[in-house]
């Protein structure tokens, strides 16, 4: 596999961008235990311009400013007290962009996925969901700010690449307090990739 450099994520197109994370590997390499699953579902957040960001108007505090560093940056923050959400930060430097890894397919290291995640068999909620993705990974608030780069978190292509007909493009979740921009179709999805987040109604993935 080929591991994605800075100049991947140091570019001004956080759309760009989370389209292509579709089909990448993440990877991590944490105690000797080493996990990676296929990024199926990301969501792009623009900076101090999106209603939806945390760093929307420029806001800056103990826990944005790492998103107004380098590009190709880990940002995790916790919600509900019980989830680390992984987060990709995208852009140069005072640009405060953002990747948000939704869900993955795992491919690798699964027996520590399920022990990590508390089950005893295989599921699609594996790597269903944001707080999933970490869990599994083993990725939590301690790594916000690891460079991307480096060997313990990092994203890799490993040849495939997604039709473009199966990526598909809507609203993000969980954002309506963002008005206008929660309507945004800044959230890709691999078309009827199982592990994708969101809810099924007549065997319909609904966002």
């Amino acid at each position: 596999m080929d591991k994605l450099k800075s100049s991947f994520y140091n570019r001004p197109d956080v759309l760009v961008i989370a389209r292509e994370l579709l089909g990448k590997v993440l990877l991590t390499q944490l105690n000797g235990v080493v996990t990676a699953g296929r990024i199926v579902e990301t969501e792009a957040y623009a900076g101090e311009v999106d209603r939806a960001s945390h760093a929307y108007g420029g806001r800056r505090t103990a826990r944005t400013e790492v998103m107004f560093g380098k590009g190709g940056t880990a940002y995790v923050y916790l919600i509900y007290g019980i989830h680390h959400l992984f987060n990709v930060v995208t852009n140069k430097k005072d640009i405060p962009h953002a990747v948000l890894v939704r869900a993955i397919e795992p491919l690798s290291g699964i027996e520590h996925m399920l022990d990590r995640s508390g089950k005893e068999r295989w599921d699609y909620t594996l790597g269903k969901g944001p707080g999933n993705v970490s869990k599994v990974l083993g990725i939590n608030t301690s790594y916000t700010g690891w460079d991307l780069t480096g060997n313990d978190i990092y994203i890799a292509a490993d040849g495939f690449t997604p039709p473009a007909d199966t990526i598909i493009a809507t609203p993000r979740i969980g954002v309506d307090y963002a008005g206008a921009d929660a309507l945004l179709p800044y959230r890709f999805i691999l078309k009827d990739n199982p592990y994708v987040s969101g809810k099924r109604i007549n065997n319909k993935l609904m966002s």
